[in-house]
Order: structure tokens, then sequence, then C-alpha cells
């Protein structure tokens, strides 16, 4: 496919988001099952357009003048792609499947400032969420915003019971040459998008993921791992284990060692869990797939319980870029009651000097620091510890991170990590330990 016929094909695709509400990685897949002629280079392309439009949606619209598909999608080309207009004018030009002819206002708004307008708009994110992106980020709100409108790189996590991580990232290296250490944890692999139109390379194709030597896990969730301070030996419960990637990265803290506990209130998000517990040689960790009345006897025995609750997801957009245009307040008011039932149900599991670990892939105030500052009041019997001391005691920090999750640590001792700020997705950490 040429690039008139690539750029058409977002456009319909944009289109199918917006009248059906279709999640775009199945318009996208979809697209792709209907027009076979298309390969993997102009699929990747055409995926790539259409996510960056989304991500973009808020400011291409402001710029452009127009949020329908075509704008969103002409807009990415000349004003985030900044393809030279000629150029692509030409190329439209001789494309029959091509979309009509660029207008003059279309070309006029590839270069128009828009450095005044608001925060939500220069930061793509929902209007009614500014408040919290304000409350949280203030004069930043925008250039935080807008760091959750990258392309978000891949990110690997070295499997340190099978490995090394000098000498997994030389076999990651040797088939995709871009690879590199990650900034902050130690056991991190990053592989960043080496261009625009390019697609994600496939980790899980490499050898090294194969061999459980890796597994694809954002450096902040690894983190969030990290924070939790397991050692050999302890008592763990993954209280919302999900598909896995953090129990494993627990298991790998033990050594093996110990007892991790694996459980999820949706025993379906579960069913990943066991060919990943093979592939990485975990042999300590207990799945519970039923209701939690089968944890019973688990209740004040856990050195450390985590809870990666639920939450909007508002911390993985640029992963998922059409998850901020489908937020709502009605779903943010039902997980800010399903976090603190998360809270008060892992409570009893940790036993008295344990550690609850609550983590969040969000960056709204109202889900993090405020279900915190609602538990302690609950919880008398627990105190908060702070969360980046946790992570050095860890021993799995990577040089020169501790300053950089300085600039991530809030007044309550608890980070909030965020693309602009760690260069990772966004997470909160909250670390508290039981005192009686």
């Amino acid at each position: 496919m040429r690039l008139g016929g690539r750029i058409a094909a977002a456009i319909e695709i944009l289109d199918v988001i917006e009248r059906q509400n279709r999640p775009v990685k199945l318009a996208v897949r979809e697209w792709g099952s209907a027009h076979r002629f298309a390969g993997s280079g102009d699929r990747a392309f055409i995926a790539g357009l259409v996510m960056d439009a989304l991500r973009r949606k808020q400011s291409l619209g402001h710029a452009m003048g127009d949020t329908s598909p075509r704008a969103l999608a002409l807009g990415v080309v000349g004003r985030i792609w900044a393809m030279d207009v000629e150029a692509l004018s030409e190329q439209l030009a001789a494309d029959p499947h091509s979309p009509e002819p660029l207008t003059e206002a279309e070309i006029t708004a590839f270069t128009r400032d828009i450095s005044d307008a608001p925060a939500h708009i220069l930061g793509d994110y929902p209007e009614w969420l500014a408040p919290s992106f304000d409350r949280l980020f203030g004069k930043a709100a925008g250039e935080e915003g807008a760091g959750m409108a990258d392309r978000a790189p891949v990110d690997l996590r070295v499997n340190e019971l099978k490995a090394e991580p000098e000498k997994t990232l030389a076999a990651v290296q040797s088939k995709i040459p871009t690879a590199r250490a990650g900034a902050l944890a130690r056991s991190c692999i990053r592989i960043p998008l080496d261009r625009a139109t390019g697609k994600s390379p496939p980790a899980d194709a490499i050898p090294a993921y194969g061999k459980g030597w890796v597994e694809v896990q954002d450096e902040g969730s690894q983190l969030a791992g990290l924070a939790a301070g397991v050692k050999p030996g302890d008592q763990v419960l993954d209280f919302c284990a999900g598909a896995g990637g953090k129990t494993l990265e627990l298991a790998a803290m033990t050594g093996n060692t110990g007892q991790i506990h694996a459980w999820d209130h949706d025993w379906r998000r579960m069913k990943a869990i066991w060919p990943r517990l093979q592939r990485a040689g975990v042999r300590n960790v207990q799945v519970h797939d039923g209701p939690e009345d089968e944890l019973a006897e688990l209740e004040n025995k856990m050195d450390v319980v985590f809870a990666d609750a639920p939450c909007t997801g508002t911390g993985t957009w640029r992963r998922r870029p059409d998850a901020k245009w489908r937020v709502s307040e009605g779903a943010l008011n039902q997980r800010l009651q399903e976090q603190d039932e998360v809270l008060d149900n892992a409570t009893k599991y940790v036993k008295p000097g344990g550690r609850l670990v609550y983590v969040t892939c969000s960056i709204l105030p109202e889900e993090n620091g405020d279900r915190i500052e609602a538990f302690l009041a609950r919880y008398t019997n627990f105190k908060q510890l702070n969360s980046r001391d946790a992570l050095i005691a860890s021993g799995g920090l990577a040089e020169g991170a501790a300053d950089v999750l300085a600039g991530c640590e809030e007044e309550s001792g608890a980070l909030q990590l965020t693309p602009h700020r760690s260069g990772t997705d966004g997470f909160f950490i909250a670390v508290m330990e039981r005192t009686g």
C-alpha cells in the first residue's frame, strides 16, 4: 500500500471507532481481517496512525478546527509526524486510493500555534478531569498530560531465577540492537521505538522470552513490585494477581523460597498465569482461583500483602489511548468503592509488623492519595512508610534511580510515577506497615 491508501484506511478505522464505539485494537484487527492484501508493514503504519490520532485527539482537533476522522489522521501526518506538505500532496495525488486532496485550511492548520490553549487541550485529556490534573500537577498539568500522549517503549523484566541482567541484555541486543538497560530498575531492559511509523518489536518472539529469561513488564510496574520489599522465605499474598506479572516478580525476589499466594476476585483474569509460571521456572506460587473464602487460613499470617487495585487505568493511556476518551465520572466513582473494598479486605491478611502495598496504574489523586488517607483514618493500626526508601532498601534500583524517584515523591511518602517524571507508565505506590 502507498501512503494515500494507508491514510484512507486509518480514516476508515477512526470512523468505525467513532460511530460504533469500538475498542481501537479490535477495530484495527477487524480492518486487517477484511483487507488481507495489507502487509505487516501496512498494518503497523495504519495502526500507529490510528493510535497517534487518538493519543492527540484533543490537541489535533483544536489545531485543525475539526475532530473528524479525516482531520485527525491528516493532523497526525502533518503536525505530529511533520511530513513535508509538498511531498504529502504529491503522494496523495499519485495514489488513487487516497482521501481527497489537502485543503488550504488543512495545510495552514499543520503549523498553527496552539501554545495558548488550555492545559487539557495541550495535555490531551478530558476536560472534566482538569481539576484532578490541576490538583496533582499544578502548572505542569498540560506537560504531564502530553507525556501520557506519547508512544510507550517496550519494557522487559529480567527473570533472575534464570539469568543475570547483563547476560540477558546481551542476548536481547543480539536480536534487537536498540535494546538498552532500564534507567530505574536494575532488572529492566527497555526497547525504544525508533520510528513514529514503526511497530513495537515482537518481544515475545526473541529466544530470551521463550527461555523464560524475560517477561514483558513496564518499568513502573517493576518498581511497584520492588517496593514490596519481599525477602527470601517471606509469606506473600498477591491479592489482585490478574495475569500474574507481579506474582512472577515477587517470586523472583524470594528466590523461589517462602510462598507466594496469587488470588484475584475475577478468576478469569488468572488463566494466563499457569504458562507464565512454568516458563519462568517459578516453584513457590500457590494459585487460588476460587472465592476469597479460600484465603481464610492466611489471615494475620502474611509478611507482605500486595494489592494492585482495580482503577481507571489513566496511567496506561500511552498504550490504550482510546480508554481516556471513554473514562467517565460514573466509572471513576465505581473504582473508588472497589479500591476501598480491596484495602479493607486485604488488611486482614497482614500480620503484625507486615506490609500492605497499595498500587494503581492511575494518576488520579482520588484513586491514590485520597484512598490511602481514608484508609489510615479507618485503620489506626497501620502507618505509612516512605515508598522511595522501600525501593532503595530492595536493592533493585539502577544507579541514579533514587534521584529520579525523589521527583516523584509525595508529601505522604507515596510515589506517583508518570511518563514525564519517570519515563514509565503512571503508577501510584504506597507502602504501609501494620503496627499492631
